[in-house]
């Protein structure tokens, strides 16, 4: 039996209080998450029981029961305030995915400063935009990243504090640089918490920048009840899961779903960090024995890629649930899983800036393929008409994705950009930039990024349609549409694609997938070109990056790439 229990139950009787009263959270009461992810946990008579199991380059393992985590945060944040940082000083953690990462995000929300998670992956120019932003006052970070670092320093003057996990104390370090090794410090077994309040700032993720330049979006203690109670009924996260978020807690479903969410239920989390590949995926659940798998359609893809065969080879029968986030789930891969799993991979769908799940495919709902499912309880989703901005009844009509404001884990502003923010909202509903329709029964079905819809001769295109018919023909492993500049229809439809091992891209085998799609689309949605690419652009996230395939059919201006993969 699910967590969620009956879908049509919880819509009819759903209240955020659900989460609040099994929390023990009073209105006006403290929340401060790092409290409730570590402390919390081992007052329930949890602190022996493993919270994170951490598997690094080369194979290193360690693990954390919750009463480690808990005296983590505790020395991290000791000594964070040692240094002088105080309550929404913001504190940027730039490191690859070791446990230091995860520890010291509990440490700084203890201390109610503001976590800024960034990807140890970006370059300095892409640090300093963000640090210079947000007033970072101190960065939590390793060695092999202080380079980055140091070119930018002279020009940050907010900040004071450069903390190395991993530094030698036998070289010299220069000026605001400061080592600090969890294991060699004097564990902390006490500590005041930070009595943060509801509305007390916690997290400020930077977007992707896929649409321009990266906003930081500011989120706050009580987004925790929002994902606690989505990862308890979406995710399914029971007492006895082992769980593993592949996201990378530079992006917001590593922090929300790959920290908050399941040290918040008090389960053990898995991180492996290191590059993607199927056999170590693979050997990685069967080692661990995970039951629970959260990752990304750009991964999933990849491993339909490298075959059924590897998956034979491999037990993963400890898998029981399966759900996927940061693009739109086709259905072949959704087909794919139920086959060589035995479940599929449920879709996900919501935002950096939503905070926690939206539209969702429940455990226990009837799955159609390639559908984002149906609005999670207690959130009220709308289409909105792209020219009057006011609610589409007309059932199968396409329109603007929009959400009624006053769940918890919304954002509450973007960081120094109120102005952007106030656009996000208009005649009273949150904006989320996505069209969509409904079908008969309520599941509503991506049509693509609002500035991404084609507009062919008067009639509008769906990227994600066409990206899909594409992915169903055997050679073809990944794919993106966008729209081309044509003198007649004012634009017209533009693939590009990566074929799978094996083929290669010649007249032969494109008029192969031409004549394959045709059966699919209707004439206006057929793109007039494809074009192969050995890889397409993606974030960092695994977001397929069209702005940048945009930009170059329409000779425009490509904006910020920061989060861009190997830029």
């Amino acid at each position: 039996m699910s967590n969620i229990g009956s879908y049509d139950d919880r819509i009819k009787n759903f209240s955020w209080s659900i989460a609040e009263d099994e929390l023990g959270y009073k209105d006006g009461d403290i929340i401060n998450i790092g409290w409730y992810c570590s402390d919390r946990i081992c007052q329930m008579g949890k602190g022996d029981k493993i919270a994170l199991y951490h598997e690094g380059f080369g194979g290193k393992e360690k693990s954390y029961t919750f009463n480690d985590i808990r005296l983590a945060g505790n020395t991290i944040g000791t000594f964070l305030r040692s240094l002088g940082i105080k309550a929404e000083d913001r504190v940027c953690l730039f490191m690859d995915r070791i446990p230091e990462l995860y520890l010291s995000f509990l440490g700084v929300l203890k201390i109610g400063a503001i976590v800024q998670p960034l990807f140890s992956a970006f370059g300095d120019e892409s640090l300093y935009v963000r640090l210079e932003n947000a007033g970072t006052k101190a960065i939590i970070t390793q060695k092999k990243h202080l380079s980055k670092i140091r070119k930018i320093i002279d020009t940050l003057p907010s900040l004071e504090h450069i903390i190395i996990v991993d530094y030698n104390k036998d070289k010299q370090y220069q000026n605001k640089e400061v080592g600090f090794i969890l294991n060699e410090a004097d564990p902390v077994e006490e500590m005041n918490i930070c009595p943060t309040k509801a509305d007390s700032p916690s997290v400020l993720h930077y977007t992707s920048g896929t649409t321009g330049q990266p906003k930081g979006v500011r989120h706050v203690h009580y987004s925790l009840i929002s994902q606690y109670l989505t990862t308890k009924w979406v995710l399914d996260l029971r007492e006895d899961d082992i769980y593993w978020c592949t996201a990378d807690p530079g992006w917001v479903t590593g922090t929300s779903y790959g920290i908050i969410g399941p040290w918040s239920l008090g389960v053990t989390l898995c991180v492996l960090d290191r590059g993607f590949s199927a056999e170590a995926w693979y050997k990685f659940i069967e080692k661990y024995k995970i039951t629970m798998w959260y990752s990304a359609p750009t991964a999933i893809r990849s491993l339909m890629k490298a075959g059924d065969e590897i998956v034979k080879k491999i037990d993963l029968s400890s898998l029981r649930h399966l759900a996927s986030v940061g693009e739109p789930l086709n259905a072949e891969a959704v087909t794919w899983s139920e086959r060589v799993f035995g479940m599929p991979f449920l879709d996900t769908y919501w935002q950096t800036e939503t905070g926690s799940m939206m539209i969702t495919n429940h455990p226990g709902m009837k799955i159609k393929p390639g559908s984002m499912g149906k609005s999670f309880p207690g959130i009220t989703t709308v289409l909105l008409d792209a020219k009057t901005y006011e609610p589409i009844t007309k059932q199968g009509k396409a329109g603007l994705i929009a959400f009624k404001p006053g769940w918890p884990a919304m954002m509450t502003t973007y960081w120094n950009n109120e102005e952007k923010y106030k656009e996000k909202f208009i005649n009273g509903w949150y904006l989320a930039g996505d069209r969509a329709y409904i079908d008969a029964d309520g599941y509503y079905w991506f049509i693509g990024r609002d500035d991404d819809v084609i507009n062919t001769g008067g009639h509008l295109v769906s990227p994600f349609e066409v990206e899909s018919a594409l992915l169903e023909h055997e050679a073809i492993s990944e794919s993106a549409v966008v729209a081309k500049p044509d003198e007649v229809n004012m634009e017209v439809v533009k693939a590009f694609i990566t074929l799978k091992p094996g083929y290669e891209f010649d007249d032969d085998t494109e008029l192969n997938i031409m004549n394959f799609i045709r059966k699919k689309l209707s004439p206006l949605a057929m793109p007039q070109e494809i074009e192969f690419m050995e890889n397409l652009p993606k974030t960092r996230s695994g977001k397929i990056m069209r702005r940048i395939l945009h930009a170059k059919e329409w000779g425009e201006e490509i904006g910020d790439i920061s989060t861009l993969e190997d830029d």
